[in-house]
């Protein structure tokens, strides 16, 4: 008896484990992998570091140094004391941890293992709305090049991935997985501390819960009606996650300041890349065309029926794109489930039966040892980071004494900022609002425009030295001018100094800073 009761549970135990293999070598998995394998061959050759990484590195080391907040500003002399809430603390301390543990080599790996996430949970979202992995795969695929042009390593790709979250939980909610909607209360308490988009998980909850509210059909949009325990439960989390909101250590300000960000700061959204129309002239803003095109082409062929809420993201967001380059990522976002719906028409469903998952473990393993094969070398990461930042140029003004106050480019201030702060402060950095607060910024732009009072405005913070762009307009001018002289120059960068401070200088040739030197002293960072 005691054989027969015994071989059933070993039985039952093999089979578990056996469904447990099949569905980890399955082919959903498979097309997983290579998602990873496709975004390893767009961030492996290069680095995509801002000027903006910089300084929320910096600000994350010396959180982990001190383990507190500054309260004051120290790392600038335009701004100094002022009161420069870090909102984004908690990725900035990802990336100081990933940097305390491999350096550049950390910080590659962990942009590559966040926007490798990002595209894995795209790929999830489409296949839950759509119940087709292969159409969900293509959809990801489309939307690809769209997402690539955020993939920069800065705290709001967490942003990117909560956001994600946010809206799988809320399709699993949809779908009557009722236990999904209450991630979100803990989801939002880390995402308050993470960046400033956490508004955008609380918009899209209370657009599913307003599109919930009443039935709704008119041609091709509906609305689904919550049932009223559902409401209830989505009313509970929506004040569960407003509770959240003042654990920070800056309390309820967290909340405020991406709405004054948005609101109060014009200069910025003027003058800074990112904040400009998307440029069509691109060959990816020319893809996000194409989608919207064979959208609305499907439209007029199948008359497809959208809930509301999801065709008010698509739309919204594209707008949004359209005035904000920072904002495609969101679209790409939001699109790629409409994206897999329309191809799920024509892409035959996943037959588990017919899986080779031996086959599937096998292409596996050779994709994860590709990828583990192609990480590129300290020393490329090294020459990467030396061509895009001045890294020379600061290791000369760690070699020599260069009189202050500098004035610096704003793509400068902060790599300015991470190798050089606290003991040389900075003109500028990436942190705009906060200099635009401080009135900064506006003086900045009348410099880098070369506006007619560019020279009385450096009189006018007693500056001695300048680190810029070699081949920017103020460079020209201070190489025109009696007044200054260039001292050190690059392929990259130069630094001017007042001719008349000139005696304790040393002028270096661009012979004098050869790029193995460089190079070198760029790894040490």
């Amino acid at each position: 008896m005691a054989t027969e009761t015994i071989i059933p549970i070993q039985e039952q135990q093999e089979s578990v484990f056996r469904r447990a293999l099949r569905k980890c070598f399955s082919f959903p998995v498979l097309m997983g992998v290579l998602l990873v394998a496709l975004n390893a061959v767009i961030m492996f050759p290069t680095f995509r570091l801002e000027a903006d990484t910089w300084w929320h590195l910096k600000l994350g080391q010396q959180i982990l140094l001190t383990g507190h907040w500054l309260h004051a500003d120290i790392y600038s002399f335009t701004a100094y004391g002022n009161n420069p809430l870090a909102y984004e603390w908690l990725g900035e301390v990802v990336l100081a941890i990933a940097y305390k543990i491999g350096a550049l080599k950390g910080l590659h790996m962990l942009l590559f293992g966040l926007t490798s996430v990002i595209l894995l949970l795209v790929y999830y979202y489409a296949d839950l709305r759509s119940r087709n992995s292969k159409a969900a795969f293509g959809a990801a695929i489309l939307i690809m090049p769209l997402a690539a042009m955020c993939f920069t390593l800065r705290p709001q790709l967490l942003g990117y991935i909560f956001l994600l979250i946010t809206l799988i939980c809320l399709e699993r909610y949809k779908q009557g997985l009722q236990k999904s909607l209450w991630i979100l209360p803990p989801l939002f308490l880390i995402w308050v501390n993470t960046h400033g988009s956490f508004i955008l998980g609380f918009c899209v909850l209370g657009l599913y819960w307003v599109c919930g509210l009443v039935p709704f059909k008119q041609g091709g949009l509906i609305m689904e009606p919550w049932q009223p325990r559902q409401r209830l439960h989505m009313e509970i989390v929506f004040l569960l996650g407003c509770m959240t909101l003042p654990f920070t250590p800056f309390g309820g300000q967290a909340f405020i300041f991406p709405i004054e960000k948005a609101l109060y700061f014009p200069q910025q959204a003027a003058h800074v890349l990112e904040w400009f129309p998307l440029n069509f002239s691109l060959w990816e803003p020319k893809v996000m065309l194409v989608l919207l095109l064979g959208f609305l082409l499907a439209q007029v062929a199948y008359r497809l029926t959208y809930r509301v809420e999801e065709l008010f993201l698509v739309l919204f967001t594209a707008y949004m794109t359209c005035v904000h380059t920072r904002f495609v990522i969101l679209f790409a976002l939001v699109f790629a489930p409409l994206v897999a719906v329309l191809l799920a028409r024509w892409s035959p469903p996943y037959e588990p039966d017919k899986d080779k998952p031996v086959i599937n473990a096998v292409l596996i393993a050779a994709i994860f040892l590709a990828i583990g094969r192609g990480v590129p070398s300290k020393t490329e990461l090294a020459k990467r980071v030396n061509k895009e930042f001045p890294v020379a140029a600061v290791h000369y003004l760690q070699s020599h004494s260069v009189p202050g106050p500098m004035y610096n480019d704003y793509g400068y201030g902060g790599y300015l900022l991470w190798a050089t702060g606290p003991t040389h402060k900075v003109f500028i950095d990436g942190r705009g609002d906060f200099y635009e607060q401080a009135g900064v910024f506006q003086d900045y732009i009348s410099i880098q425009d070369i506006h007619p009072n560019a020279l009385a405005i450096l009189r006018g913070y007693h500056i001695n030295s300048c680190i810029i762009q070699r081949r920017s307009p103020l460079a020209t001018l201070l190489r025109a001018s009696s007044d200054w002289k260039e001292i050190y120059k690059d392929p990259l960068s130069a630094i001017f100094v007042r001719d008349k401070l000139l005696t304790t200088v040393a002028t270096v040739e661009p012979s004098r800073i050869g790029p193995a030197t460089s190079n070198n002293r760029a790894g040490a960072h």
